[in-house]
């Protein structure tokens, strides 16, 4: 027996239907924080300390905070201008992950007021585009810098459940030809590009082959400012990007990724909005810049 099932056999016949959908959302919610607030008024500050050292969700990262804002501030300093910077909420609506991504709630912190915590930017800026999208702008280029919480199981040392991540989140109509696609890889390969500089190892990936393929080899290789190889080989996040994905390392050390989503197309109901993000671990980038070794 699953073991959510097992909890939800110690509620009474008909618990499930009623928490589900027999309350509305602000009944719910009500019911939850009486629920908690209970709960926390029986908390002791020995067990309290105990979930301080024992909970991964809560414990501070081993990062050093300036070490972390002097990657932050070298980060923003070299973003173009085209693109806007957007300080996101630490919660977004419930759903983001799983309804834009399509990812398992459960690797989600949701909260009981109909929101969840953030835990991944790349998510919350798809629809902030969106938004600006059918205001009318033409293009949308957004960039965040945000500490998120990822609920699956994390292990090896130096591994936790939260960590900083700076993004950005490119969206515009096709206007044919893979030449918009074109145009948003050229700006975000170039931002890593400047960034991570002669260090940098910028990769794509082809999962499903397109006018965009073209667009590497015959716009965007000549116009990026950093070698551009191709990963054959990668099959991570194969169904999580549509098309084109890429890679963004410096030296030997795996920053992070990107790629094509369908996430503005979705969020605006037409299947001619482009979608491209690309991120990276400001964490890891602070430990490889300081490592000479890497």
């Amino acid at each position: 027996m699953d073991v959510s099932e097992r909890f939800w056999g110690k509620l009474p016949a008909g618990s499930r239907e009623a928490l589900v959908d027999g309350l509305s959302a602000s009944e719910l919610q009500s019911v939850l924080l009486d629920v908690s607030r209970e709960r926390a008024a029986k908390v002791t500050p020995a067990r309290l300390m105990q979930r301080w050292r024992d909970d991964r969700f809560v414990r501070p990262s081993t990062a050093d905070p300036r070490a972390l804002v002097r990657t932050q501030q070298r980060l923003w300093e070299a973003l173009p201008e085209r693109f806007a910077g957007v300080e996101l909420s630490p919660v977004t609506p419930l759903g983001t992950s799983s309804a834009v991504a399509t990812i398992n709630q459960h690797q989600v912190l949701s909260t009981i007021r109909g929101t969840e915590v953030a835990s991944d930017p790349t998510n919350e800026l798809a629809i902030e585009a969106a938004v600006r999208r059918r205001a009318g702008q033409a293009r949308v280029d957004l960039a965040a810098c945000q500490r998120v919480v990822r609920a699956q199981p994390v292990d090896g040392p130096g591994m936790f459940a939260h960590f900083q991540l700076f993004v950005l989140v490119s969206s515009a109509r096709d206007t044919g030809s893979g030449r918009t696609e074109a145009e948003l890889l050229i700006d975000h390969l170039n931002f890593w590009a400047d960034v991570l500089g002669e260090s940098a190892d910028l990769t794509f990936t082809t999962f499903t082959p397109s006018a965009v393929t073209e667009r590497i080899a015959d716009t965007v290789r000549p116009a990026v400012r950093a070698p551009l190889r191709e990963d054959a080989d990668r099959t991570k996040s194969a169904t999580y990007y549509t098309g084109t994905a890429l890679g963004v390392g410096m030296r030997d050390a795996e920053l992070g990724d990107g790629g094509f989503t369908s996430w503005t197309a979705d969020l605006l109901g037409d299947a001619k909005e482009r979608c491209l993000t690309s991120c990276i671990s400001t964490e890891r980038l602070t430990a490889v810049s300081a490592d000479p070794r890497q």
